[in-house]
């Protein structure tokens, strides 16, 4: 969150954006200045991609439409996740690495190319809005080092805050679920990383837990959408439509991760 303020704050963005905002415009349509989210999104995990795509439209680097498109398929698990904990600690199964990183994002970026016909309108791409929004190199100061470094803390204590506290949420409704069976299927919903554990010791067949756990690892979980909402709600970048999109993507790719399943395990 630090590193990722100072680039929007400091001519960092720039730098990104003359190298990779013309080949990642081309595939995603998306402005120079929208790039740096697409990176973001893909790399840094939940909740980065709505955080740094927030901070665009609220410096003004990016339009509204543009930013509500960006956050449709840039806002995802990070790949060390992938890597570290789903697969090694939890699957335990190397041959399942590359085809569930190829799932979990490709599956989004297959869906960008449908999304991204509900926020054109007058043109086909927002790669012209580059010279619009072009930031200037600002000069580095403590000052800007010091509103960075707050603004990572709050942040970092939103996203804290709401996995503790979803987290309670499961233990809690845990001790219920054996008198209301009801809760069982609410719990691995609420937090990601709880509810991928839940999912694999409760389903032994890997044709079950797999698509489940590669379902709601691309939906997020419960926790992920309040981190999103907290961290897009003064950008006015819309929810609900974000919501079903991000519903969609983990339709299709529980479908994908089912499908490998049955033709090659």
């Amino acid at each position: 969150m630090f590193i990722t303020a100072i680039l929007l704050k400091s001519g960092g963005l720039n730098i990104i954006a003359n190298v990779l905002g013309k080949p990642l415009g081309k595939i995603f349509s998306v402005s120079a200045a929208g790039a740096f989210s697409v990176i973001a999104g893909f790399l840094c995990g939940y909740p980065m991609g709505a955080k740094v795509t927030a901070d665009l439209v609220c410096t003004k680097k990016i339009e509204r439409s543009e930013a509500a498109y960006l956050l449709s398929f840039c806002n995802n698990t990070s790949p060390v996740f992938i890597v570290n904990f789903i697969i090694h600690k939890i699957l335990r199964d190397r041959t399942l690495l590359v085809p569930t990183l190829i799932i979990l994002i490709a599956v989004p970026i297959f869906l960008s190319f449908f999304f991204r016909r509900f926020y054109f309108k007058h043109s086909e791409s927002y790669g012209e809005s580059l010279r619009q929004t072009e930031c200037k190199n600002n000069p580095f100061s403590f000052r800007t080092f010091d509103e960075c470094m707050m603004d990572s803390f709050e942040n970092i204590v939103k996203v804290g805050g709401y996995i503790i506290i979803f987290s309670v949420f499961i233990r809690l409704l845990t001790k219920f679920s054996t008198d209301i069976p009801a809760f069982f299927y609410l719990l691995p919903v609420l937090e990601l990383t709880n509810g991928i554990i839940i999912l694999f010791e409760r389903f032994e067949n890997i044709a079950v837990s797999y698509p489940l756990i590669i379902a709601l690892t691309s939906f997020g979980g419960l926790c992920a959408l309040a981190q999103t909402k907290s961290m897009i709600h003064s950008s006015g970048i819309p929810f609900i439509p974000y919501l079903i999109q991000k519903i969609i993507t983990a339709v299709i790719s529980a479908a994908a991760a089912y499908g490998y399943v049955l033709l090659f395990l």
